[in-house]
């Protein structure tokens, strides 16, 4: 049998009104949506028998403040399993703070973008288990990337965005992975701008090209509807893990119901 797969929920966090956390739910990073309290849904997930948790604050990059440590404090005190925290990290004292504060991994997107140095520095100081690339990316169908893939008969690269998907950089994914990769990054998340929140399913072209790309475990994000998608981006696009939020947030399936469809199937999971 072949490595388990892991399902992983994850919550993307910003401050309410009132200054409060809340967990929030949109569509290609935007029109965020209200879903509930981190805390309390950190504790259901542990709970349902999620093999990981993220937590990511997702206005923390753009907003150019730090991330919410004590909503972190307060997420690990309800999670046993391993707690990735994402959202602002620039430095290697972030990281420090943020493994301090209860998480077992940091998910970098922009500070590793603007500074890549960041990487070698987060894997010599603290291991490269702990040191998760976050990227952020979404097609484009032009002459100006490196590496290209066939899509729908069309020929697209990946771009790397930062800023919680706001901007551009030029820079092409499957590069930046290759980059990451050797300077010490843990495990690749990869998130699709295009698929994010849509519900029709993972981007296979993107998550299949990264994974033969790098060695590193590659978790897919972004689009999952159900089951049959996680499904189809662990044979078909070689993905070592399944991220999803709203299929879990809103009651559609269930941490249980996922890990038997995929089970039925011949996928291993952990149990």
């Amino acid at each position: 049998m072949g490595l388990t797969k892991r399902i992983i929920p994850c919550i993307d966090v910003d401050l309410d009104e009132e200054g409060e956390p809340a967990v929030y739910t949109g569509v290609h990073f935007e029109d965020l949506e209200y879903t509930g309290d981190p805390v309390e849904m950190a504790r259901a997930y542990n709970e349902a028998g999620a093999d990981e948790f993220v937590f990511l604050d997702i206005t923390a990059s753009a907003e150019g403040r730090e991330t919410m440590l004590g909503v972190v404090e307060a997420v690990a005190d309800e999670v046993f399993i391993p707690l990735t925290v994402g959202g602002g990290i620039r430095t290697t004292d972030d990281i420090k703070e943020t493994l301090r504060a209860g998480a077992d991994k940091v998910s970098i997107t922009t500070g590793a973008l603007e500074r890549p140095e960041l990487v070698n520095e987060g894997a010599r100081a603290f291991g490269s288990q702990c040191i998760v690339i976050s990227v952020d990316a979404r097609r484009r169908f032009d002459g100006e990337g490196e590496r290209y893939v066939e899509v729908d008969g069309e020929s697209c690269w990946f771009e790397c965005t930062k800023r919680g998907g706001r901007e551009g950089t030029g820079v092409d994914v499957l590069e930046w992975a290759a980059e990451v990769e050797s300077r010490g990054a843990g495990e690749l998340f990869v998130n699709s701008i295009d698929r994010d929140g849509t519900k029709d399913g993972y981007d296979l072209p993107l998550t299949r090209a990264v994974c033969e790309t790098v060695d590193t475990p590659v978790i897919a994000s972004s689009g999952c509807g159900g089951p049959e998608h996680m499904y189809e981006v662990f044979t078909e696009a070689g993905a070592d893990a399944g991220l999803a939020a709203s299929i879990f947030h809103f009651g559609e399936y269930s941490i249980e119901e996922t890990k038997a469809y995929l089970e039925e199937r011949g996928v291993p999971v952990r149990r």
